[in-house]
């Protein structure tokens, strides 16, 4: 295929299928890792919406943003958007421990993911977005409708 084929290609898949595409394209021990996670998480809740964002980021989102994966030469790292609210028992939380708002769980060479806690945090994540960030658009809604009445 050319590479303007390629390109066509590209736009015209959707979130999902580039993911698979991302997969398939990594070989070694981080595709297998993509792979593992993306399964994990998807199987968290069926209403799971797949995202690609950021210039090739797959993003897994409902009702908010769950979490971005990236992939780095050495690592998969999992970025849950709003991390640091979140319960992380399983002590998976690995990386941006400091900040107030993400967390990520960097996954190297020959490191395993916990499976359940991973679940876990997943639907921690899906209340979190279901709750917090619900409740915080909706008093934004009020605040813009008494502006409005002014």
């Amino acid at each position: 295929m050319t590479s303007p084929e390629l390109e066509a290609t590209k736009i015209e898949m959707n979130p999902s299928e580039k993911i698979d595409a991302l997969i398939a394209k990594l070989t070694d021990r981080r595709g297998q890792m993509l792979a593992s996670i993306r399964k994990t998480i998807l199987s968290a809740d069926r209403e799971i919406i797949e995202e690609w964002k950021w210039m090739g980021s797959p993003v897994w989102s409902r009702g908010g943003i769950i979490a971005v994966a990236t992939v780095l030469k050495d690592k998969v790292k999992l970025t849950f958007a709003h991390g640091a609210q979140l319960p992380d028992p399983d002590k998976l939380f690995n990386a941006g421990l400091g900040g107030n708002a993400w967390r990520a769980i960097d996954i190297f060479e020959g490191d395993r993911i916990d499976a359940r806690g991973l679940k876990n945090l997943v639907c921690s994540a899906i209340e979190f977005n279901q709750t917090e960030l619900k409740s915080k658009a909706s008093a934004r809604g009020r605040v813009k409708a008494r502006r409005n009445k002014k």
